[in-house]
This record gives C-alpha cells, sequence and structure tokens, in this order.
C-alpha cells in the first residue's frame, strides 16, 4: 500500500512539475517526422494482464523488428536525443499513476518474449507491478550496443540477455521494500544526468 501511495504521489508531481518539458519534447517528436507523438504498444503487466505502455516515439513509423540494435537507421534525430537522455521513458509516468506501472519494477515485455519465462520467474517477476526502472534496466542500460556487436541479435535476446534480466528481476521481486525503490530511483537519476 505504501509503494502504490508513492507511486501515485511522486507520478502526479513529476507529470506536473515536468509538463513544460513533456510539450516541448512532443512538439519536437511532431515537427521532426510525420506520424504520432506518443508510442504505444502491448506489454504484459502485473498477473500476466497485458496492458498498453506509452513513450514518446523515437522511430520512424515503419516496419520493422522488435529489438532495437544499435545505430537503428529507424530512429529519428528527436528520438536519439529522447532515447540517449531516457525522456522518451516519461509518459510512462501517466502508466504508473493509472495504475498499470510502477516506478519501480521489472521491466514489462512484449508477450512473445514473456511466453518464454520459466514458469518459477514467471510466477515471481509477474506477481509485482512493472516499472520504469528496476536492477536489470541499470545492468542492461547499453543492451543496444550489446545487440549490435551480436551476430544474431534475436538469439542473442533470448539466450543470453533475457535470462539475465529475468534473474536481476525477480532477485529485485523477492526483496524490494520502499528503501530499495528509493535507491534506484536515485541510481537511475545520476546515470541519466552522467549521460
Amino acid at each position: 500500500m505504501g509503494k502504490r501511495l508513492f507511486d501515485i504521489a511522486a507520478s502526479a508531481l513529476g507529470l506536473v512539475l515536468l509538463a513544460p518539458l513533456l510539450l516541448l519534447a512532443a512538439v519536437w517528436v511532431r515537427l521532426d517526422s510525420p506520424g504520432p507523438v506518443l508510442f504505444r504498444q502491448t506489454r504484459i503487466g502485473r498477473h500476466g494482464v497485458p496492458f498498453t505502455i506509452h513513450k514518446f516515439r523515437t522511430m520512424r513509423v515503419a516496419p520493422g523488428a522488435a529489438l532495437t540494435v544499435g545505430a537503428d537507421p529507424r530512429i529519428t534525430r528527436s528520438g536519439q536525443v529522447l532515447r540517449q537522455t531516457k525522456l522518451d521513458e516519461l509518459p510512462q509516468l501517466w502508466d504508473v499513476l493509472r495504475g498499470a506501472m510502477s516506478l519501480v519494477g521489472p521491466r514489462p515485455e512484449l508477450p512473445c518474449y514473456v511466453e518464454l519465462y520459466p514458469d518459477d520467474l514467471k510466477r515471481e517477476v509477474l506477481a509485482v507491478r512493472p516499472g520504469i526502472t528496476d536492477p536489470a534496466s541499470l545492468a542492461f542500460s547499453h543492451e543496444a550496443e550489446l545487440l549490435a556487436a551480436a551476430a544474431d541479435p534475436e538469439r542473442e535476446y533470448r539466450e543470453i540477455i533475457l535470462p539475465a534480466k529475468l534473474r536481476l528481476s525477480a532477485d529485485y521481486a523477492a526483496r524490494a521494500t520502499l528503501a530499495t525503490d528509493l535507491q534506484l530511483i536515485g541510481r537511475t537519476l545520476l546515470r541519466v544526468l552522467h549521460r
């Protein structure tokens, strides 16, 4: 209950304080390339319930792979900056406010990748709300570069990166407290500022 109250208060405050930045980012995305301002995608949330995640659109509207590998040519000029600074994630504050996500929790995956979760880890990871940040996000902040260096990015993600992220997410879910969440939020903000 304390975690949810913290999420509501922090996400509402964030949306209010960051409103000018959100507006500027939205205008830039809209002017930079044709298409919607927001990118919407179905992800798997708490207890395996699908939900729609929101981000600022950072790619041209075109068919392509689910994974973003290295300097993906679909990424727009505004998208490069938004991705590097993680500002593309800010619309997820709305997802936190409406209860689909938490500020801290395992990153929500696409249904096709959740199907690969071993049953024991699936129960643990999906027992909590997915989050904007978590230990796996910090450990794999350079994921696009790792995939770019792989001979088969999809296989690298499925067989190497996803299992490692799952173990970190399950460990977080088993030990999460408000204190650990605050620590992870602090580490995330420092990482963003360092970028």
